[in-house]
């Protein structure tokens, strides 16, 4: 058992194999002769689980990594550790595919008016129904992209208007307004962040009686207050 765990760690390159055998109390002669000799009970398991590896990883169109070879090896009744898996992996030339889902949302319109930053940072408000603040997300789905619009009070950071659709287009941001100024009375000033760089400028906001101020692109600050209203 002491001789297969070494295995496992200088598999990793992690420590030398000196060190884990004075640890362990073993031989370094005695490790490498375990390594040499016949087909070990621990070395049958292995071609049986890598066998079985290749299965999972073709029923899984290639993806899973570690972490989910793992997994799946737990639901078949094999039980293993991390390290043995990623040494079980790397034997059988298995590695998993994580393409990152990635989508542009921050795109202006063909004549963007600028508006000036009136919040800043102060992600606050002292009086529900004075800041509000609001972004644009984008959710993978089998049906394809849906983007999710949301307005947040700054006072309680509860969100007062939502709305979602298959494009990003102006309506689905006065949509969610329209659903915000629906449920919460009409105050003297809102201010509207976060929204507005995603859409081409109408006179909607100006109309209803909001003050826009778009942050700076870019800024993850910004949609880090969206976010936690959201609970991502």
């Amino acid at each position: 058992m002491k001789f297969a765990a070494i295995a496992d760690w200088a598999a990793c390159d992690e420590y030398p194999v000196s060190f884990m055998c004075a640890e362990l109390g073993v031989s370094r002669s005695g490790y490498y002769a375990w390594r040499t000799a016949a087909p070990s009970q621990r070395s049958k398991q292995d071609t049986t689980l890598i066998t079985i590896m290749r299965k999972i990883h073709q029923q899984a169109r290639g993806n899973p990594g570690v972490r989910r070879m793992r997994a799946g090896l737990a639901a078949a009744g094999y039980r293993l550790s991390h390290k043995r898996v990623w040494r079980l992996m790397q034997a059988a030339g298995l590695r998993g595919r994580h393409p990152r889902a990635w989508k542009r949302t921050t795109i202006g319109g063909d004549a963007p008016v600028p508006a000036p930053d009136l919040i800043g940072r102060a992600f606050f408000a002292d009086e529900p129904n004075t800041r509000w603040c609001g972004d644009i997300t984008y959710i993978k789905t089998w049906d394809g992209w849906a983007y999710l619009a949301t307005v947040i009070d700054l006072h309680s950071r509860t969100v007062v208007g939502w709305a979602i659709a298959d494009h990003m287009r102006t309506d689905l941001v006065t949509a969610a307004l329209d659903m915000a100024l629906t449920h919460r009375p009409r105050p003297f000033m809102r201010v509207s962040q976060g929204l507005d760089r995603n859409r081409e400028r109408c006179p909607w906001p100006a109309i209803m009686g909001l003050v826009e101020s778009p942050g700076p692109q870019g800024k993850e600050h910004l949609s880090g207050v969206t976010a936690y209203g959201m609970g991502r």
